[in-house]
């Protein structure tokens, strides 16, 4: 066997969905914007994509979720196409982002409870989805002035002592309308059997 063709069979394979202008490296890239760096160009609300089951170790999707018509069918497709035990990242404003308004495409609000349906645990209707993910990573960054004076580290306490995930709970539901939030930062491991 070639050389090349052995490391690129155990090279890691990663989609990045809705990839724009600033694709992921090593990656290939779908978007249904001809005008992006996209090899694969397709409308993200189409399902299935063009994509085998099983296909990918990483997935990473940046500031897409909020655009699309249908948030439980991205991720249940994103599901789909992932390998057992790859890696789903998504990056997404949270909805109290002040800036959320400014583009006319949004559609989604989320929040950093937004995909417990899809962990076990932390399901409240376990009959909405099959799909099966374990958080490994949930991150909320905040407006400069809340990071300054040190919100955004206790609303990220779980990160390090996952004991204290009361004060992230605590800021969605009583101090997020004021301390608002601005990105999302998820981190997912599927699970398949």
């Amino acid at each position: 066997m070639h050389p090349n063709r052995q490391q690129q069979s155990t090279a890691t394979k990663i989609l990045d969905v809705g990839c724009g202008w600033n694709k992921y490296p090593g990656a290939i890239g779908i978007d249904s914007n001809p005008k992006t760096h996209a090899d694969v160009i397709h409308d993200l609300g189409v399902i299935p994509y063009p994509f085998a089951d099983n296909e990918f170790d990483e997935i990473v999707c940046r500031h897409v979720l909020e655009h699309v018509p249908d948030v439980m069918a991205l991720v249940t497709e994103l599901y789909r196409i992932a390998k057992p035990g790859a890696r789903i990242t998504i990056i997404t404003p949270h909805c109290t982002n002040p800036d959320w308004a400014s583009d006319p495409t949004h559609r989604n609000h989320l929040n950093s409870y937004s995909f417990n349906c899809f962990i076990d645990d932390r399901q409240l209707f376990p009959f909405y989805t099959e799909v099966k993910l374990k958080p490994v990573r949930t991150y909320v960054s905040l407006a400069n002035l809340w990071r300054t004076i040190g919100l955004q580290f206790i609303v990220n306490l779980d990160q390090r002592w996952p004991a204290l995930r009361f004060t992230r709970k605590f800021w969605e539901f009583y101090l997020s309308a004021l301390a608002r939030g601005k990105e999302l930062q998820f981190e997912f491991e599927v699970q398949k059997t």
